[in-house]
């Protein structure tokens, strides 16, 4: 088997930490100016599109949508672009209060020499998610 990639290799640790509830080191993961955007654009968290930038701004982001529920992600294929990029197609379930989601999503990571991450842009659909909450009564 060959070596994970550092991007590979920083997903899988993040992954781990998010499912974990390891807030420390999943913000250890991140360069200082580190931005994610999840989804990419305009959600309800998100509402100008712009994404979380700075550790402070990630710890709001993992406050705000990883320590809320019960998730879990699964991966479903890493695909590394060189040693410093990977897309990776998961799956994410959650559930926050009674409410249960499921979302599909491609995640891409880049990351510095140092394997810290520089940029996380996860791709799913907002419209899929609200309509999954408003079939449980939830107004997203």
């Amino acid at each position: 088997m060959s070596k994970d990639t550092l991007a590979i290799a920083a997903h899988k640790k993040s992954i781990a930490n998010a499912q974990a509830g390891k807030k420390a080191e999943w913000l250890a993961l991140f360069d200082d100016n580190a931005i994610v955007r999840d989804p990419v654009g305009k959600s309800p968290h998100d509402p100008e599109g712009k994404g979380f930038q700075g550790k402070q701004r990630l710890g709001e982001f993992w406050d705000m949508m990883i320590a809320t529920g019960n998730l879990t992600i699964v991966p479903h294929k890493r695909i590394p672009v060189g040693e410093h990029i990977c897309a990776v197609v998961m799956t994410a379930t959650n559930n926050v209060g009674g409410l249960k989601t499921y979302i599909e999503m491609v995640a891409c990571y880049e990351v510095n020499e140092a394997g810290k991450v520089l940029s996380l842009n996860v791709y799913w659909d907002v419209n899929s998610l609200g309509e999954q909450l408003a079939a449980q009564g939830i107004k997203f």
